[in-house]
């Protein structure tokens, strides 16, 4: 039967205690001046070499060549106090747990008085001192106080809080720390050398998280895994499920997925987790870990090479691509979102419930409405939206709209005759208005898209009134009339007649508590705009755009024009789009010459009434004519 790793490689000199040279060096530096103190207390947190350095000292003090920083290993003292030696009478470790009461610190008050039997200094090693009752120390304190020139105390403990002061100021306190991570994987790779133990890719570093920066832990995490590997020895997969650890490509997915905003995906990852066994404790921390190291990438690109994270080369490579899917602000946000879930998963009843939370918050940043944290995670998704999908794609030509090939299946029609040379009648179009825009010339392309960005809106007043009110999760009124532009080009893209009404007669006049308030030039546009569910389709579009769902009220402004830049006096209107002879005596009159073939709308096609225009603004409109006058009835 072999020993234990951690009990095999114990150091035995203070040049093999790793991560503690701060406590090492002014040890070995005391010895080499021959100023050791009588008495030490050593802190730190368990299995960082508070006992061991403990032993080395007691080995230096007693070494036939000492006191001295480095003992010889040879003489009778050295031999006994080595790793496999049979221990000295002179140096006696105490377990202070099971021996701390009074009874057995007057015992040991008492046999401490008798001379060393074969060494320089007798040597009491006290373990786990914090557990020593308090009439133990009021027992102690005298003989600490003023031992014999021949005794030493070395007190070791986790909590040195809890050690009596007046024994506490009586010692030298050295504080022991945690091994860093990279240290540790160094120590475990050599030992694995040694034992001839082939390991895989990113098994040390769990190993190293495992044992939380503990040299002991970390080599019992290895012992367990040597004891159980096959004759490919220790894989990843094989480490990842005997640990616990939620396995790499499950993270891949639940990261990727959050990073679409795929929330089925989420889900079902969700249900293979709680399916797979594993704890949702364990997975939540496991993201968080996952999410830290993103983080770190989409700082530092080159952190593997800096040692800033420790995972294998393809890993780092996924690891990359997914840092880029997220928004420095989504990422933070969503880290937080799942340390704050963590915390609050530690005692938990239902823990997948927890879980499920958790993953619906980092999905909807929206959720987030008391402080700005949701709102750049919201502004970052926006910016990704807009570099993927490129400038506003022009609206489909007549005709090919998404809902006209079902209308014409519905609805066939015979194809009008055409004369040569004229010009053909323009197909009927549900999300289209009959003409051009008429912010287009005549003769621009067709392809030529209409202007809806900021240089449109240069006109726009800047004094326009606000709704009392303010901001609602971190856009106030400003921001809105900024981005404005991009909601305008959603909504055309979705639906022409009501990006006309919004780019032609409105204005945004502010935001209070959850709803968005604009102001219409006249009410036949309001009718208009509410009565075809215009306003519903806007309130989907900030939710896309913007992420926020917003109530649309819609009020009359006589000041609204929109986004449509000011004519300039003495303009010329725009070029009329049919050239269909309809006046007499140089007057217009409606009804006079009937319309051409092909050329009457389709009857569910309520454009012209979506527009609320009638009459006289109705032929300026759509005809691009000025009325000169109407020839009365009489």
């Amino acid at each position: 039967m072999s020993l234990a790793l951690y009990r095999r490689y114990r150091p035995e000199t203070f040049a093999q205690v790793i991560g503690q040279e701060h406590v090492t060096g002014p040890l070995q530096q005391a010895l080499r001046n021959d100023r050791v103190h009588h008495a030490y207390l050593f802190s730190g947190p368990r299995g960082c070499g508070k006992t061991t350095s403990a032993r080395i000292l007691a080995r230096a003090l007693n070494c036939e060549q000492g006191p001295t920083p480095e003992p010889c290993g040879t003489c009778r003292s050295c031999v006994e106090m080595a790793r496999n030696g049979s221990g000295s009478l002179d140096v006696v470790e105490i377990d202070a747990a099971s021996h701390g009461g009074v009874d057995d610190t007057r015992e040991l008050r008492e046999r401490a008085f008798f001379s060393p039997a074969a060494s320089r200094f007798k040597i009491y090693i006290i373990d786990e001192a914090h557990t020593i009752s308090d009439k133990g120390f009021d027992a102690l304190l005298k003989i600490v106080e003023e031992p014999p020139p021949h005794l030493k105390f070395i007190f070791a403990t986790t909590e040195p809080d809890k050690v009596l002061g007046t024994i506490r100021s009586r010692t030298h306190h050295y504080p022991f720390r945690l091994v860093p991570p990279r240290l540790l994987q160094d120590h475990l790779q050599g030992i694995c050398d040694a034992e001839g133990v082939t390991v895989g890719p990113g098994v040390l570093p769990m190993v190293v998280r495992a044992g939380a920066g503990s040299v002991r832990d970390a080599l019992s995490v290895l012992d367990q895994l040597i004891g159980g590997a096959g004759p490919d020895g220790v894989t990843h997969p094989y480490a990842a499920s005997l640990l616990g650890y939620t396995d790499a490509s499950l993270l891949d997915d639940v990261v990727d997925a959050l990073a679409a905003g795929d929330g089925a995906t989420v889900f079902e990852m969700i249900d293979r987790v709680v399916e797979s066994g594993t704890d949702p404790r364990r997975f939540v921390a496991d993201l968080l870990e996952r999410l830290r190291d993103l983080i770190i990438l989409q700082a530092v690109p080159d952190a593997a090479h800096r040692g800033l994270l420790h995972a294998p080369e393809d890993q780092v490579s996924r690891m990359l691509a997914q840092a880029g899917r997220f928004g420095e602000a989504e990422l933070a946000r969503a880290a937080e979102v799942v340390n704050v879930g963590l915390t609050e998963m530690r005692g938990a009843t239902a823990p997948r419930l927890q879980l499920e939370l958790i993953c619906a918050r980092v999905l909807l940043p929206g959720a987030d409405r008391d402080g700005e944290r949701g709102l750049g995670a919201r502004m970052d998704r926006l910016e990704r939206r807009l570099s993927i999908s490129g400038p506003p794609v022009e609206a489909e030509p007549a005709g090919a709209s998404r809902r006209a090939p079902a209308r014409a299946a519905a609805e066939p029609t015979a194809a009008p005759d055409v004369a040569v040379g004229s010009t053909p009648p323009p197909a009927p179009a549900v999300d289209l208005p009959p003409g051009p825009s008429p912010d287009v010339p005549a003769d621009a392309p067709a392809e030529a898209p209409v202007d809806a960005s900021a240089d449109a809106l240069a006109d726009v007043p800047a004094d326009l009134p606000t709704v009392p009110g303010g901001a609602v999760a971190g856009i106030d009124v400003h921001a809105i009339r900024r981005m404005w532009p991009n909601v305008l080009d959603e909504v055309k893209r979705r639906r022409r007649v009501a990006w006309m009404i919004l780019f032609e007669r409105v204005n945004v006049l502010g935001v209070d508590e959850g709803r968005l308030t604009l102001g219409f030039s006249d009410p036949g546009a309001i009718k208009a705009f509410t009565g075809s569910g215009h306003d519903e389709l806007l309130r989907q579009v900030l939710i896309d755009v913007l992420g926020v769902d917003w109530r649309v009220d819609s009020v009359h402004d006589p000041a609204a024009r929109g986004g449509r830049p000011a004519a300039s006096a003495g303009s010329a209107p725009p070029a009329p789009r049919a050239a269909t002879p309809s006046t007499a005596g140089g007057a217009s009159v409606p009804g006079a010459a009937e319309p051409p073939p092909g050329d009457e709308p389709s009857r569910d096609d309520d454009d012209v009434e979506d527009l609320g225009l009638s009459g006289t603004d109705l032929v300026a409109r759509e005809l691009g004519g000025r009325v000169i006058g109407e020839i009365g009835a009489g």
